[in-house]
């Protein structure tokens, strides 16, 4: 989707912002919280049957028209079309998940934002663990704090790894090169997570909304709420369709 066509204005309409933010750290941070706090991390199509097209305007559609969320490719792949139409140079990325205890393939979008101080790795989709504000690429740098969670960047070879700290250890979430990507490139990996039984995206009904004060998961029937004083958890046991709608969504079907 070229920055022209981008339907900007109702983005951020969207995202709940009433200005256009500024072509730098800031706003790309601004940019960036504003749409973790109003769209979710969600796989509702692929646990419907209905899989996930990855054509721009049925994303926009999707998740600015329909006010939905998405996993990574669309959520992502959104973020990088409006930070387009801002100004910024962006270069989408693949990611390499690394808590499925085995070697896996880069399945995961992400995307860098080269400014001239430096170039930020963006992520707006991805689990527990998500990055809740960009990271400038720095070898070396001291862990950072977000919110009530810390983040740290590893530079392992060619590679950076993005780790989260959890229960007062570092964990590796996922690593990328700086190699970008072409948005074809992500067509096979959004095959594969729509449709393989070996995906927690087929396996489980998984919707994520990051919040200001929380990061609310929920995980088939479990409803886990994580804040900066601890975490607490329900198991629901109302209908599918009840679930979603605590998260602003219908059912697609």
């Amino acid at each position: 989707m070229s920055p022209e066509s981008f339907p900007l204005n109702a983005y951020l309409e969207r995202i709940g912002l009433t200005a256009r933010p500024s072509c730098d750290a800031a706003g790309l941070a601004t940019l960036m919280r504003a749409q973790l706090f109003t769209v979710p991390f969600e796989n509702t199509y692929v646990q419907a049957g209905l899989g996930v097209s990855l054509d721009p305007a049925a994303i926009v559609e999707k998740i600015i028209i329909q006010r939905r969320g998405g996993y990574c490719y669309e959520v992502n792949g959104l973020f990088a079309w409006a930070l387009q139409a801002l100004g910024f140079q962006v270069r989408l990325v693949g990611a390499r998940p690394m808590f499925y205890g085995r070697r896996w393939a880069k399945t995961h979008m992400a995307l860098i934002v080269d400014m001239p101080e430096g170039a930020y790795f963006c992520d707006t989709g991805f689990g527990r663990f998500g990055l809740r504000s960009p990271l400038k690429l720095e070898e070396d740098s001291a862990p950072v704090q977000q919110d009530w969670d810390q983040f740290r960047l590893r530079k392992e070879q060619h590679e950076w790894v993005v780790e989260a700290l959890s229960n007062g250890e570092w964990e590796s979430q996922f690593s990328f090169d700086e190699f970008p990507a072409e948005w074809v490139d992500f067509m096979p990996a959004n095959y594969f997570n729509s449709h393989s039984p070996d995906t927690i995206f087929v396996q489980k009904l998984l919707i994520i909304q990051q919040r200001p004060d929380a990061r609310i998961i929920l995980l088939d029937n479990l409803l886990k709420t994580i804040r900066a004083d601890g975490v607490s958890e329900e198991v629901l046991t109302e209908p599918v369709e009840q679930r979603v709608k605590r998260f602003g969504l219908t059912w697609p079907v």
